[in-house]
């Protein structure tokens, strides 16, 4: 019998010890240091034009815009699509959902930490120090990929999962929670990009995973049950 990528990858999931583990998804099933492009290098040309682009959005940001992207600065759980979900949305309500945000989270920091160790590069507002950047900042180097982005859309992918008939809305919640962090200042663009392109890896392998698609069971039923949606088919 052939042995197939996919067959290697379930084998894995399936060997892993779930106490070993507190997301779903490791960066060696993922390899994030093998789908990302290195980050353009300071002082490119595109590092330059990046620069460009946050200085006009920093020209332009509102008050308001600058107060949703400190907020959602504060803001990695899965909670931060209430504005999709309404005011029940919350963890007193739903705890299953907070269990699977959190496992969630835990993938992000995986999966994240080692491309940011690796690829090691500046913050923007370390390279320009003409940027203001509004959120909060670091000294260390570790702008790429963006974690605040990965987990959004890691996130935003599992209550797909959940409640597909909101796709639409939930990813443009998803893409606002990662411009957020150009409005912050805190990112360059190719941050935020790389960030969803690992969210997605991350999450067509967790798709794989029996333990994953256990709690999006217990989190559908109870997500749909309090929110009094129809019955998912």
């Amino acid at each position: 019998m052939k042995t197939t990528a996919a067959t290697i990858i379930i084998l894995a999931l399936l060997c892993a010890p779930a106490a070993a583990r507190e997301g779903f998804v490791t960066p060696e099933q993922s390899h994030p240091l093998a789908i990302l492009p290195t980050p353009p290098a300071p002082h490119s040309a595109t590092s330059d034009a990046e620069l460009a682009e946050l200085h006009r959005i920093e020209s332009v940001r509102t008050a308001e815009q600058v107060a949703s992207a400190q907020a959602d600065d504060e803001n990695q759980t899965i909670f931060l699509f209430k504005t999709v979900f309404g005011e029940k949305f919350t963890k007193e309500n739903l705890p299953a959902v907070a269990a699977l945000g959190a496992r969630l989270k835990a993938d992000e920091s995986a999966n994240t930490g080692a491309a940011k160790e690796a690829f090691h590069r500046i913050r923007p507002y370390n390279v320009d120090k003409t940027l203001h950047p509004v959120c909060k900042t670091k000294t260390k180097d570790d702008s790429y990929p963006s974690g605040h982005t990965t987990v959004g859309y890691l996130m935003g992918l599992a209550l797909i999962d959940i409640a597909p008939e909101r796709r639409d809305e939930i990813l443009a919640r998803a893409e606002a929670y990662g411009h957020n962090r150009l409005v912050c200042g805190v990112h360059f663009p190719s941050d935020v990009a790389a960030a969803r392109l690992v969210a997605y890896a991350v999450h067509a392998i967790m798709e794989l995973d029996p333990s994953y698609q256990k709690e999006v069971a217990a989190a559908r039923a109870e997500l749909r049950g309090a929110l009094g949606l129809a019955a998912a088919h």
